[in-house]
């Protein structure tokens, strides 16, 4: 399963800094204050506990189990009440309806082609407000393109080396992540190779605004560096604000 391994070492890879630029985001984009909150993709709950602790009332949802468990132990130590949900973004029959939905860290790029991501957006129209807000960002046409493929990264502490590895995916815009993780063993007394392979996907901006409009919403903006920025051919990372019609 996606992040089966991964979790354990997700925070302590993750630039924390991120976690406040994505909180800066939402609070630039939500339309109300303290919006009732559904995160999708929640992960291990950083960005979730940050949010309840700005004054959002926030549910967590992510399909991994692995990862909410790290976000109820985030929760818990932040002293904060999160109510942590386990499924697919793509069937949200059972939630509640929520003022503001949020999708980040590049979370739809998962999604293995377009017709699940216009999926996952009919689903969260069918769970905000009139008016609600969904906010969400994905990988850039560059990114995917341009810089993933041929990507090396290592990682090394006391018990874990790591080594990660890009390459070009099969479909258009796409890319596999090759992950290979050597964790100690005391049990054998040495360390245990453990890989995962991720794959992540884009589209034409054109493609997904028209995805968001067919799915019932309005009011579209694209923006990068957080919302800092307009959208160039360089940006690394798309950043969507859309309301519901």
């Amino acid at each position: 399963m996606i992040y089966q391994t991964f979790a354990t070492l997700y925070d302590e890879m993750m630039d924390t800094d991120l976690y406040d630029q994505w909180l800066s985001f939402v609070a630039q984009n939500a339309g109300k204050k303290q919006p009732k909150t559904l995160e999708l993709a929640c992960g291990t709950g950083i960005l979730a506990t940050k949010l309840v602790q700005a004054g959002y009332p926030v549910t967590g949802f992510d399909l991994s189990g692995d990862m909410l468990t790290l976000a109820e132990q985030h929760a818990l130590d932040a002293g904060v009440e999160l109510p942590l949900l386990q499924g697919d973004m793509r069937d949200l029959t059972e939630l509640a309806t929520y003022d503001l939905v949020t999708c980040l860290d590049d979370s739809l790029c998962y999604m293995p082609d377009l017709a699940d991501v216009t999926t996952v957006f009919q689903q969260v129209a069918q769970h905000l407000t009139s008016g609600g807000r969904f906010l969400f960002d994905m990988h850039s046409l560059y990114q995917m393109d341009e810089l993933f493929p041929g990507y090396m990264y290592n990682y090394k502490n006391e018990t874990t080396a790591f080594m990660w590895a890009s390459y070009f995916g099969e479909q258009p815009h796409s890319v596999e992540h090759d992950l290979t993780f050597f964790v100690w063993d005391e049990a054998i007394g040495g360390y245990q190779a453990l890989s995962e392979l991720h794959h992540e996907r884009t589209y034409p901006l054109a493609d997904v605004k028209q995805a968001l409009t067919q799915a019932g919403f309005k009011n579209i903006t694209v923006s990068a560096d957080f919302g800092q920025s307009a959208v160039a051919a360089d940006s690394v990372r798309w950043f969507f604000a859309a309301e519901k019609a």
